[in-house]
């Protein structure tokens, strides 16, 4: 569904107003949370979606990291998640479908989260993912709704996974990107916890279904901010990916999430393959993170030190427009 959709549907459900939820649909977050006592509150997510890769091993690895990485984005750590599995039972062998929850195992081990059960259906396309449950410190949560004026924009992974699984797909992808985005969409996003707990960072997202500018879009509504980015700062995967865009490989959702932002962004003089890349449906993409200047060079040091795909400053917070789009290209 759009974020266009959800925001038209979300309305017409009643909100709670239960003292102990910190973090509801309200915002449009990567997760919920709801407060245990004084120190501790529960982060819970769900998701879940369709093959991009052909080998299951790693599709169930990329579906696993993307669910994950949801309580990584709120400042958590995961403790237990359950699998979400559908397949049409007379296309699919059962070898199959184990080899994809060893990928989703794989994963949640390397967190030290355990998947401790979870529910199967009979679905005519295999679906699989996550619903995960972590803890936060209530003091450190790193929400959507938290970012200031004056925050850097800094983005950890390079954009393009959604084009080039459309090129895997379509068999126009090389085999090094082939192997680079697999590698990329498997790297889960933990050092938003480190971040988060060390007070370095107040406000975060993880960029997936909607795009670099669908999920800035979103923070910057629950922020009451605005933003500039610096498009060409914004990195990609790799050139092959500005040369499928080029060639008209583009999934229907990165051509969604381009349509809706007709009246929210003033593109300037951002070519067409940049405004492509820029709302890319990205899956198990990387954090935006809103740095204080002040930890700027703090926060690289820890992204260098684990080795994030990228470690790209692209762009700043500034105080709401009103007459102007909620979002600019500069630079």
């Amino acid at each position: 569904m759009s974020q266009q959709a959800l925001r038209q549907v979300l309305p017409q459900l009643p909100i709670s107003f239960d003292r102990h939820v910190l973090v509801s649909s309200k915002t449009f977050d990567d997760a919920g949370v709801y407060r245990l006592d004084r120190h501790r509150a529960l982060v819970q997510t769900v998701d879940f979606f369709t093959p991009i890769v052909d080998d299951p091993f790693s599709y169930g690895q990329i579906a696993a990291a993307n669910s994950l990485s949801d309580i990584f984005a709120m400042g958590g750590r995961p403790l237990t998640a359950l699998n979400i599995v559908g397949f049409p039972t007379d296309l699919v062998r059962p070898r199959v479908v184990s080899s994809i929850l060893r990928g989703g195992l794989a994963k949640a081990a390397e967190v030290g989260c355990v998947i401790i059960g979870g529910h199967s259906i009979r679905n005519p396309e295999p679906i699989y993912g996550l619903a995960v449950t972590g803890l936060v410190d209530v003091r450190r949560i790193t929400t959507n709704a938290n970012a200031h004026p004056g925050d850097l924009l800094v983005l950890t992974k390079p954009l393009g996974t959604g084009i080039a699984t459309t090129a895997i797909k379509r068999g126009m992808a090389s085999r090094a990107l082939q192997k680079k985005v697999v590698a990329l969409m498997s790297q889960i996003n933990m050092v938003g916890a480190e971040l988060a707990e060390s007070g370095l960072v107040r406000a975060a997202t993880d960029i997936t279904g909607y795009g670099l500018i669908g999920h800035l879009i979103s923070m910057c509504r629950a922020s009451g901010v605005s933003a500039d980015i610096h498009p060409d700062s914004v990195p990609m995967i790799s050139e092959e990916v500005g040369e499928l865009i080029s060639l008209g490989c583009v999934p229907q959702g990165s051509r969604d999430n381009l349509n809706a932002t007709t009246v929210l962004v003033d593109w300037a003089r951002t070519d067409e393959t940049r405004r492509t890349l820029l709302t890319d449906a990205q899956t198990s993409g990387g954090l935006l993170l809103c740095v204080a200047e002040a930890n700027f060079e703090k926060v690289l040091t820890v992204l260098r030190k684990v080795r994030t795909p990228s470690a790209a400053l692209i762009g700043k917070i500034v105080p709401r427009r009103h007459r102007r789009p909620l979002l600019c290209m500069t630079g």
